[in-house]
């Protein structure tokens, strides 16, 4: 990409309503642009970024021999009401739309129903177990609170993945092989040493589910950890019952603020039952399927990241997710004229500030858009047949030969 090229800008203010830091410094770096409160367009910088981020997950789950497909927004009430789900006195967060030709369709905030109804085509007998299907879909939910800019969307990017079993013991096994999943795409996304495997509430469904909460200041979440964080509960469950079934003390707790970022979720037969999916056995006997549901949200971890990792002049990007590898500066005649150079042949690492600038303004949109290194030819670099090369994690330059740049 070259900026002389592309219609975004950096912008010295952020929308005038947006309070959050991610969705200003997202906003302001041309990651993103604000239609309403939690509502976010997507501008080419942002689509890399979440494109990158989709690419971990989708390796790290087709890994594990889960399945991608793409399901409708567009949701059949009758499913809905099926579950108990599509009343507003259930689910208060429903976007709904009417027909002109009449009839209620809703836009899906998740899709348990869905996915349960249309795997009924397809799953007969235990031989067509176990099943991982997942996708990456937009979803609806009219939330009260959308002020966290990216990390709470009244439309927003997720990720779920749903596993159908013959057994409760196939669950286990599966739902194991998903923590250990979660925990390699959150080490990929550089954020595995502060985001933890925290037992909240079950709901209906068991006594504790797991969240995946990120340590972060303006987390919506109130979480504690133990000495080696071994164990961590969300406020929610953190109770002197709880803590006695795990011959924990709670003065051993350290209380942090957290953002979600994932769940995993033992369903069993919460949607199979109700929905009639069923196999037939290898004794010839009908049994509901077993369920479980994985989801990360996706454009949340965009906001998540961008809020750990931001410093007084911008974002902060690590290298596996940002939208490019170098911002690259050319200083002087012959300084330009090697950075063309450069830049021919390396332009999907390279993010090239070719405008007609001053050398600090494109420093500071450097940092402002957060590439991790940033790539300076000038006279001075050219006559040591060198660039110099800094990181935007730590400010640290030196001169490198150029080949040292693509190995």
């Amino acid at each position: 990409m070259r900026l002389s090229k592309t219609f975004i800008k950096t912008l010295r203010e952020a929308p005038k309503d947006e309070v959050a830091r991610n969705g200003a410094l997202l906003s302001r770096a041309g990651y993103i642009h604000k239609e309403l409160a939690g509502i976010y367009d997507y501008l080419p910088l942002g689509v890399s970024v979440i494109e990158k981020i989709k690419n971990i997950i989708r390796e790290e789950l087709n890994a594990i021999g889960c399945e991608e497909v793409q399901m409708s927004a567009l949701q059949n009430p009758e499913l809905w009401e099926a579950t108990g789900r599509f009343s507003d006195q259930e689910v208060d967060i429903w976007f709904k739309t009417e027909l002109a030709s009449g009839g209620t369709l809703g836009l899906a905030p998740t899709h348990e129903e869905p996915m349960t109804n249309m795997l009924k085509t397809y799953i007969s007998s235990y031989k067509d177990l176990p099943l991982y299907v997942y996708q990456f879909q937009t979803k609806f939910r009219n939330e009260l609170r959308a002020k966290s800019g990216v990390m709470r969307g009244r439309e927003f990017l997720m990720k779920d993945l749903y596993s159908f079993h013959t057994s409760e013991d196939d669950l286990d096994i599966f739902y194991e092989k998903v923590e250990k999943t979660y925990a390699r795409i959150f080490n990929r996304l550089g954020i595995g040493d502060s985001t933890f495997k925290t037992f909240a509430s079950g709901g209906i469904f068991s006594k504790f589910s797991h969240e995946y909460q990120t340590i972060l200041p303006v987390g919506e979440d109130t979480i504690y950890y133990n000495a080696d964080k071994s164990l961590v509960f969300n406020k929610e469950v953190f109770t002197d019952e709880v803590l006695a079934e795990f011959n924990a003390n709670a003065n051993d707790f350290t209380e942090v603020k957290a953002a979600e970022v994932g769940n995993i979720f033992k369903l069993k037969h919460k949607y199979s039952k109700p929905l009639n999916l069923k196999y037939t056995s290898e004794s010839n006997q009908e049994q509901y399927v077993y369920m479980g549901c994985y989801g990360i949200g996706v454009s949340r971890l965009m906001g998540v990241i961008a809020e750990k990792f931001a410093d007084e002049k911008g974002l902060v990007w690590p290298e596996e997710i940002a939208p490019f590898k170098y911002y690259l500066v050319g200083i002087g005649e012959k300084g330009i004229a090697e950075a063309e150079k450069l830049y021919k042949g390396h332009e999907n690492e390279i993010l090239f500030d070719d405008r007609e600038a001053r050398p600090g303004e494109k420093f500071a949109d450097a940092e402002l858009i957060g590439i991790p290194y940033r790539v300076v030819i000038s006279d001075k670099t050219l006559a040591e047949g060198k660039v110099e090369l800094t990181s935007r994690r730590d400010g640290e330059s030196k001169l490198v030969d150029l080949k040292e740049l693509f190995v």
